[in-house]
């Protein structure tokens, strides 16, 4: 299929700002390929070549290619037409991001409509203006560019809150769920025992290392088990599920992660203990109802929730004795049953008018705790 254009010799020179990119031509005729690429090198793009889409697929996908910032495609061409090249690139999801501008001599409605339906950036006919060319792809490269700085931002965002939270951050329904919402959710709580104690007799450089360490530790620990990590306050931590991503096994989850960190945790302790400090952990589970949204003034926001169960969560945790896992009533009833969980009786909570129920989860020796002998001492 020829190009009918103004001509290699147009006149298209580039204005001084013009976004430039690399560019794929993907068209069967050698002829419309070269009087493109010519076009592209004027306007200061650098330009690559296809045959066909099986050809242009290949390419993109060989890692030993650069990448490609936009795609100039012809739909009648042989081995692969531009349909299915189209449909191919819109199914990768290394390669949808790439603008495709369709370039070609079949004109009628369906075609555009169906080019565009496809995910098509636009469709341009065979009878090239320059000026239009240039245009449309500076307007794809400024669109690819504002999507690559969104994507980078996002992943710069999750350095400094929960994946989940960055996420919901930059969605559609972003905004509608940081104004407020209420779901049921379970709270872990987790902090320190002897913290205060080891934070007076140790050097400052030895506590900021510990510290550095055991955050790490469980922020590995609360991405793979997926919670919402809250706040690091200190020696302290807080992590919630089921929000803002829903999960009908939230209750589950959250003593999977207490557990973990109890045991993660040992192998910290130890090392600590050769020093002369003993340190062990405490934590507190309960499940229940909370209005999670956005919370502070304008100009520095965090994502939290207020409610009992949250409440009940801390209480719990300043409750539990080193290494004791202490979930609330509720959150055994919503566990599974192969997980061990021990009544630990009722506990007179501050802020909770009635002595509340408790159940303990054993560690792997059946004890309570790593170290039961300790007390609570250093709990809010």
């Amino acid at each position: 299929m020829s190009l009918d254009s103004a001509g290699p010799d147009a006149a298209v020179t580039a204005p001084a700002a013009v976004l430039s990119g690399r560019v794929l031509v993907v068209d069967d005729t050698a002829f419309n390929r070269q009087l493109l690429i010519r076009l592209l090198t004027t306007i200061g793009h650098e330009p690559l070549e296809a045959p066909d889409g099986a050809a242009a697929l290949t390419l993109l996908r060989d890692p030993a290619t650069a990448p490609v910032d936009v795609i100039l495609l012809d739909i009648v061409m042989p081995v692969m037409d531009g349909y299915e090249t189209l449909a191919a690139l819109k199914a990768d999801a290394l390669l949808r991001h790439i603008p495709v501008i369709v370039i070609s001599g079949v004109d009628e409605l369906d075609s555009v409509v169906r080019c565009i339906d496809m995910g098509a950036a636009d469709y341009l006919p065979k009878t090239i203006d320059p000026a239009i060319l240039r245009a449309r792809i500076s307007s794809s490269l400024g669109q690819k560019r504002l999507l690559e700085t969104i994507d980078r931002q996002r992943a710069q965002l999750a350095r400094f809150l929960s994946p989940q939270v960055a996420a919901l951050v930059s969605s559609p329904d972003g905004e509608a769920m940081l104004a407020g919402h209420r779901r049921e959710i379970t709270a872990m709580f987790c902090d320190l025992r002897n913290f205060t104690s080891f934070s007076e007799t140790a050097e400052p450089e030895e506590v900021l290392g510990f510290l550095r360490l055991y955050h790490a530790t469980l922020g590995a620990l609360v991405v793979a088990h997926e919670g919402t990590l809250e706040h690091f306050a200190g020696d302290g931590i807080m992590v919630f599920f089921n929000d803002p991503v829903l999960q009908t096994d939230h209750a589950a989850r959250a003593v999977r992660l207490a557990v973990d960190i109890r045991e993660r945790f040992k192998d910290l302790a130890a090392e600590w203990r050769r020093l002369g400090h003993v340190l062990e952990v405490g934590i507190g589970i309960a499940t229940g109802y909370a209005t999670m949204g956005r919370i502070g003034f304008e100009g520095r926001y965090d994502y939290g929730g207020v409610g009992n169960a949250i409440i009940l969560a801390s209480r719990l945790s300043g409750e539990a004795v080193a290494g004791e896992i202490l979930i609330a009533q509720r959150t055994r009833a919503a566990i599974d049953v192969e997980t061990i969980a021990v009544e630990a009786g009722e506990r007179k909570l501050k802020g909770f008018s009635r002595p509340m129920q408790t159940w303990s989860v054993p560690a792997a020796d059946g004890a309570p705790g790593a170290t039961t002998a300790a007390t609570a001492g250093d709990a809010p």
